[in-house]
């Protein structure tokens, strides 16, 4: 019989990993919850009428389809199966997918309980999505999203709360980070300056790259993409800009004077820095001009968070989009969201080894089972311990001690608790603290008090 196995790009999880997880979902759904974010869950599957168009072309191959239930081939004629198209016959046997991120469904929810919802509607999530994806390290084909968005409102107030969410979250997780900004507005005022306004995004996904490539192999890339050397030139004071925030704005505004578009970008990323100069931020908020994320869907402020301790890629991201809820036939809702990367925080705090010892939910009592009549003894003190906050384990059989305390052992359980002949007739129970060896007889409520600490 083969040895069972898993999907690829999908993972177990022990209960250590899951305490380590556990404490970054709860770390992150308090703060949401802290500014008013309340939370929903959508379905893991959604039907491809949703899902289908909303990613490109790529995404839709990304897409896990569902099978329909039953017999899900009477739909299909013997000349389709013969033609083996793989994408014609899955619309015929397949109407439902998983979600391939947590953006659609929710645009999806707003139209649907546009009815229920009161705007602005400030809503977080945190749940599984699944893409087809080549696996790789850091890769996975199912993961954790952990969004929050608030709709409804153009009010850049929303940014800077987002803001003070991402410092709030990384200060309690103890990571030092530097949360990133830029504008797409800007960006865009930047293309038009240059006289390259219809190559934006060659521009940006070419200077996105500066911190990995280096500036000689993004300038070739520009060329590559079909900038002009003029351009080029124009670009590199802007590229290599340094200073403080105060200084790359007016450096900027000076640059972008004569684009709309790029002036308004200014004054939008101006509000933001100064109303979050205001809020004692923990972590640096950083003007970074060659930050792009997405620019076929933001459309204001984006926002990238990386650790300054550890090399590692983004951690969270977000930014302002327009028209969330018009591919569903619902235009004119704004938004603005950002999303925590689970997986890379979970690695970050792996590596920096900043997981608190008191995360951990294993047993802390465990208390030897010696048959029937000692355990009807040690059943009150059980329940009382476990009243008393205590994790409190009963062995279930009346097997070997050696058995029982391999048991406590292999599961580092701190005490383990006995009562025999001689403790029933005293009303105590023996406490032995297995880090040291010591044991001593005590009553019920001694034993709380020592274990409890």
């Amino acid at each position: 019989m083969s040895k069972p196995s898993i999907p690829k790009g999908t993972r177990d999880f022990t209960p250590a990993e899951m305490a380590k997880r556990n404490y970054i979902f709860d770390t992150i759904r308090s703060v949401y919850a802290l500014y008013g974010f309340k939370q929903i869950e959508t379905p893991a599957m959604e039907t491809l009428q949703t899902l289908l168009g909303k990613y490109g072309e790529e995404g839709d191959k990304l897409l896990f389809r569902v099978l329909n239930s039953g017999d899900y081939l009477t739909k299909v004629s013997d000349e389709q199966l013969a033609e083996r198209n793989s994408l014609a016959l899955s619309s015929k046997i397949c109407e439902k997918g998983l979600r391939y991120d947590l953006t659609v469904p929710f645009a999806r929810f707003v139209v649907m309980h546009r009815d229920e919802i009161q705007l602005p509607f400030k809503r977080y999530q945190i749940q599984t999505v699944w893409r087809a994806d080549r696996p790789q390290k850091g890769r996975y084909r199912e993961f954790y999203q952990c969004d929050a968005d608030i709709v409804g409102s153009d009010s850049l107030l929303n940014e800077v709360e987002l803001v003070q969410i991402m410092d709030t979250v990384f200060q309690r997780l103890g990571i030092r980070v530097q949360i990133k900004i830029n504008n797409r507005k800007l960006l865009s005022g930047i293309a038009e300056i240059v006289g390259e306004a219809e190559k934006i995004v060659d521009i940006t996904v070419a200077i996105d790259k500066l911190d990995k490539i280096g500036l000689d192999k993004v300038n070739e890339e520009l060329r590559t993409d079909g900038i002009s050397e003029e351009a080029i030139a124009k670009l590199q004071p802007v590229i290599t800009l340094s200073g403080s925030n105060e200084e790359k704005l007016k450096v900027m505004e000076d640059f972008l004077a004569s684009s709309e578009v790029g002036m308004k970008g200014i004054e939008e990323l101006r509000f933001i820095l100064n109303a979050a100069s205001q809020v004692d931020l923990k972590n640096e908020l950083q003007l970074d001009l060659t930050l792009a994320r997405g620019l076929n869907y933001y459309t204001g402020a984006i926002f990238e968070v990386k650790a300054l301790d550890t090399p590692m890629g983004s951690i969270t991201g977000g930014g302002r989009y327009d028209n969330l809820t018009g591919i569903f036939g619902m235009p004119g809702i704004s938004g603005v969201g950002i999303s925590f990367g689970a997986d890379r925080i979970y690695d970050v705090l792996n590596t920096l080894d900043l997981y608190p010892k008191e995360i951990t939910t294993d047993t802390q009592l465990l208390f030897i089972n010696f048959g029937e009549k000692e355990t009807c003894y040690c059943l009150p003190v059980v329940a009382k311990a476990r009243q008393n906050g205590i994790r409190t384990e009963m062995f279930p059989d009346a097997a070997k001690m050696k058995k029982q305390m391999a048991y406590a052992n292999a599961n580092a359980i701190p005490y383990v608790a006995l009562a025999g002949d001689d403790e029933i007739q005293k009303g105590v129970v023996t406490l032995k603290n297995m880090e040291t060896g010591e044991q001593e007889q005590v009553t019920p409520e001694q034993l709380i008090e020592i274990v409890k600490g």
